[in-house]
């Protein structure tokens, strides 16, 4: 896998949404686990969301039913979808990828263990 690079964070009120992006280049998104994760300042490293290469998704239930994972292989891109945005979501995001499937992708989740790392973007909710 390649750089990741995101995109789309952005201030919003609480109630708003937003969409973000992870843009790959090397292998395709859809040959590796990829993953969100957020850190609030003074606060841990969150895992957000996760998603296979056989498309099996998982969400924390601080996001369950507001955010929603969109992986698009035409566009090598995983989109995070923010519905629903609470202050507490205040972060910034960052995506990762690498090898694995079912319960090996969601180890490497839950241990942050990846390989390939973004920038991260900022989103900030307002209240």
């Amino acid at each position: 896998q390649g750089p990741l690079v995101e995109s789309g964070g952005g201030s919003v009120q609480t109630g708003g949404s937003l969409r973000l992006s992870c843009a790959a280049s090397g292998s395709t998104v859809d040959t590796y686990c990829m993953a969100w994760f957020r850190q609030a300042p003074g606060k841990e490293r969150e895992g957000v969301a996760v998603i296979d290469s056989d498309g099996t998704t998982k969400y924390s239930d601080s996001v369950k039913g507001r955010f929603t994972l969109d992986q698009r292989n035409d566009q090598n891109v995983v989109y995070l979808h923010l519905n629903n945005l609470k202050p507490e979501d205040t972060a910034t995001y960052s995506c990762a990828a690498d090898q694995g499937l079912g319960y090996y992708c969601e180890s490497r989740w839950r241990r942050f263990d990846f390989g390939y790392w973004g920038q991260g973007t900022q989103v900030t909710v307002s209240s």
